[in-house]
């Protein structure tokens, strides 16, 4: 157990929460197989025996190191076994986020987990298990992109270059007409599609500039990636210009646009 309080910062977890993020990650490619099948959860969204694996490896690893830290992880909210009540601090786990893309191999799905503090995520470690890619960080200028194992490098996002934005969206989570009178007056040079969390790193990372989202998300869609773009200095806000908020009533997100350095 590791030896921490709350008074004490959030960065000394980090070493930790990377390596529950890889165990998950190697856990989730054992099923990465041809004949990978998905049922379907009331919400109309994909989950797979992979889901559950990854989940069985990170709840109990998060339990041991932080014990009086609640955990809200996506497949036991799902089950209602999720602990009740409002809490100051708290877990938000995806243990396979891009669930459909894990199905059709496409590669773009992650291992996300961010713990919030007062409505706010100070720590996220987004895991790809496919690229052995590791994004994390735990508050202001911490932000880093550990590239296939290799040493952690500072990532920092970046302002809107002159020659025009780098737009991403979802594949399959849209709203053209929302997207289109957004950007309307806006200078874009490229608009790029992808799956999963990633977006909010490719975002940390300077490669992108902004990402609108017009449809349903839940808290623990947003909250690694959240936490390691605020620490690269991007920021997430609802279309009212207000930060986006954790502990919310059923833990779903509204409409929200990541930006990058602004």
């Amino acid at each position: 157990m590791a030896d921490f309080s709350l008074d004490q910062g959030f960065a000394k977890l980090l070493p930790s929460v990377k390596s529950i993020a890889r165990e998950a990650g190697q856990v989730i490619l054992r099923y990465y197989t041809d004949t990978v099948s998905a049922h379907v959860k009331p919400d109309g969204s994909p989950v797979t025996a992979a889901d559950h694996a990854a989940e069985a490896v990170i709840l109990p690893a998060l339990h041991h190191l932080t014990p009086n830290i609640p955990v809200i992880s996506e497949e036991e909210y799902a089950s209602g076994k999720s602990p009740p009540g409002d809490h100051p601090t708290f877990w938000l786990v995806d243990p396979l986020d891009g669930t459909r893309s894990f199905v059709e191999h496409t590669g773009e799905f992650t291992v996300n987990i961010g713990l919030v503090s007062n409505g706010i995520p100070v720590l996220g470690v987004m895991y790809l298990p496919v690229d052995g890619d590791l994004y994390a960080a735990a508050g202001p200028g911490t932000a880093v992109h550990c590239e296939q194992g290799r040493h952690d490098v500072p990532i920092s996002a970046r302002t809107i270059p002159a020659d025009g934005l780098v737009c991403l969206s979802s594949r399959r989570h849209g709203d053209r007409e929302k997207l289109d009178g957004f950007l309307q007056g806006k200078l874009v040079k490229e608009h790029r599609h992808s799956s999963s969390a990633l977006k909010f790193c490719v975002i940390a990372r300077g490669e992108a500039d902004i990402y609108p989202r017009f449809g349903p998300t839940c808290e623990w869609d947003t909250a690694a990636g959240h936490a390691i773009l605020l620490a690269a200095g991007g920021s997430i806000e609802t279309p009212d210009g207000k930060p986006l908020g954790y502990g919310k009533p059923d833990y779903l997100n509204g409409e929200f646009v990541a930006y990058g350095r602004r």
